[in-house]
């Protein structure tokens, strides 16, 4: 493979996007990949410092605001760890994207979803997943046992909704890049089902 491939893992909290995206990438390891696991917000030094303000202040945050910083995690993000690796011909693994700021800053806050679509693929240069894993889990399911909850998981039961519902909208519009599975399905299901999604991209060509 010439240049790299780019997957990332979506989803309401606790729906098992980390578990499963290093599963993912340990899978891939093992059969030869050269693979980067990274995350937003946070996995750059700029992000790191976005992420503590986003997740645990208590100052509060207007909705544009809020949008604002996570876009710019996302641009330094890109700029930094996602485009080298994949300029490199490696295999980027993210948990959370773009997506997630549309679903969340937008459909969530009750800002306009098109707004924010438009800011969030303007921040990361338009570079679009090859392939997006949905994991889709209800509220309650994924909250459910939390302890703590940060700054966005204790947004509130309505605020999760309309995310989730934008999540589900989202992929119904873009098949084609989407794989939805359960969250809270049997792990050794939704991992069959997302390796198979995976290594089928991977033997056929690479739009991006």
């Amino acid at each position: 493979m010439t240049r790299g491939f780019f997957i990332v893992f979506e989803g309401g909290d606790g729906a098992g996007k980390t578990t499963h995206a290093a599963a993912l990438a340990d899978h891939l390891e093992r059969v030869g990949w050269r693979v980067r696991r990274t995350f937003e917000p946070g996995d750059t030094a700029m992000g790191a410092s976005v992420r503590q303000i986003v997740l645990t202040t208590t100052t509060p945050l207007a909705p544009r605001t809020e949008a604002l910083l996570y876009a710019a995690d996302k641009a330094q993000h890109v700029a930094e760890v996602v485009r080298p690796a994949l300029e490199a011909g490696e295999i980027v693994v993210c948990d959370r994207y773009v997506d997630s700021t549309i679903a969340y800053q937008g459909a969530g806050r009750a800002l306009d979803p098109d707004d924010i679509a438009r800011l969030g693929w303007w921040a990361v240069g338009g570079l679009k997943p090859d392939l997006t894993v949905l994991l889709d889990v209800s509220v309650a399911d994924g909250l459910d046992g939390k302890d703590t909850l940060d700054r966005m998981e204790a947004a509130g039961t309505d605020f999760h909704e309309r995310v989730r519902g934008h999540f589900l909208a989202l992929a119904a519009a873009d098949p084609a890049r989407y794989l939805v599975v359960a969250g809270r399905g049997p792990m050794a299901e939704t991992t069959a089902a997302i390796r198979a999604a995976v290594e089928a991209r991977l033997a056929g060509p690479v739009h991006r």
